[in-house]
């Protein structure tokens, strides 16, 4: 698994799975999904992009962020939209 996390200013920090649930779960909540759904959403894309950084020693939050979103636009697109509408409102992304 990676071991660590490259952030947009060049730092770097442990990689921590539970960060990208968290992530992944606030945006569900956003999107108001119910609770099994958006625990369902939560697992599944989070156990794809967990899986992807495993064979990295490193990974970019750049990257890390591509993955969640591809995958939540195929699972579950009012939680992509959700994540995209929050990230304009709140980090000018």
């Amino acid at each position: 698994m990676a071991k660590e996390v490259i952030k947009k200013d060049g730092t770097k920090e442990p990689f921590d799975p539970e960060k990208i649930r968290k992530s992944i779960a606030a945006a569900a909540e956003l999107a108001n999904l119910s609770e099994e759904k958006k625990n369902e959403v939560v697992e599944q894309v989070a156990t794809a992009v967990i899986q992807m950084a495993e064979g990295k020693e490193e990974i970019d939050t750049s990257e890390l962020r591509e993955k969640i979103l591809s995958d939540l636009d195929r699972v579950e697109p009012s939680v992509s939209a959700a994540w995209r509408k929050y990230d304009q409102e709140q980090k000018g992304v």
